[in-house]
């Protein structure tokens, strides 16, 4: 399909799931990123879609998400081309509601604490990543605000991304702030914990399977460089 970036069917070692499941997702999405972790750590087999964000195929909207955005699966029914997934597949959409799905699919993956406690813990935590971690992402990389909110802020998967736009001086904030940026990182002490934490999640083979540097680094490039642009034009224009 033209549309389709890639179409590829993965099937890792795993128990057979009772159901087809096909994900629709795309490698610059940090958020359909936690999908691809989710299934690559519980060993899923499933087929994979990339979804091209900036020239979406028209089928997808009415025949899998009418959003229109990614991630998204079909899951159930019979086997079918990812452009016409089967009317009896169910649709379900949001990544922190697909991890969740998974986690409950595949029980003995630990994608999710068994221990009502630790289950509540790990839900407060991912709503600070959706209340508190997001906004303070987007601030520096799309809109050229301060670092510090976001240094506050940290957690994998964004981590992959910020290394990408850091090391590479890719956003909307001042030519050379990011290469600051990555210094404070990767070099300081500061940071020294999160960096172990960082480094110990992209030794896994979840993490190296599902992200792909370079694509990000173009994607990234391509999508950014003109927003440092505007951001510097408009302040520009304020002073």
């Amino acid at each position: 399909m033209a549309n389709i970036s890639r179409v590829f069917s993965r099937f890792l070692p795993s128990a057979p799931m009772s159901e087809q499941l096909t994900l629709y997702t795309a490698k610059i999405c940090p958020f359909a990123h936690r999908v691809e972790l989710a299934l690559a750590e519980a060993k899923a087999g499933y087929t994979r879609c990339e979804i091209d964000l900036s020239n979406k195929p028209e089928w997808y909207a009415p025949k899998v998400n009418p959003a229109s955005k990614v991630p998204a699966i079909a899951y159930g029914g019979p086997q079918a081309p990812p452009e016409l997934p089967a009317p009896e597949s169910v649709k379900i959409a949001e990544s922190l509601i697909l991890v969740e799905f998974i986690a409950d699919l595949y029980p003995n993956s630990n994608i999710l604490p068994k221990d009502p406690v630790q289950r509540a813990r790990t839900r407060f935590f991912i709503d600070f990543v959706s209340t508190t971690f997001i906004p303070a992402y987007m601030g520096p990389v799309t809109r050229g605000q301060s670092f510090e909110p976001f240094w506050a802020a940290l957690i994998t998967p964004f981590f992959a991304r910020m290394e990408v736009w850091m090391k590479n001086d890719i956003g909307a904030y001042k030519a050379g702030e990011g290469i600051k940026a990555a210094a404070e990182f990767f070099e300081g002490e500061r940071f020294k914990r999160l960096r172990e934490y960082y480094e110990a999640i992209k030794g896994r083979e979840s993490f190296k399977e599902t992200f792909d540097e370079n694509y990000i680094k173009e994607k990234y490039a391509a999508r950014l460089a003109p927003m440092r642009e505007q951001v510097q034009a408009a302040a520009a224009a304020q002073a």
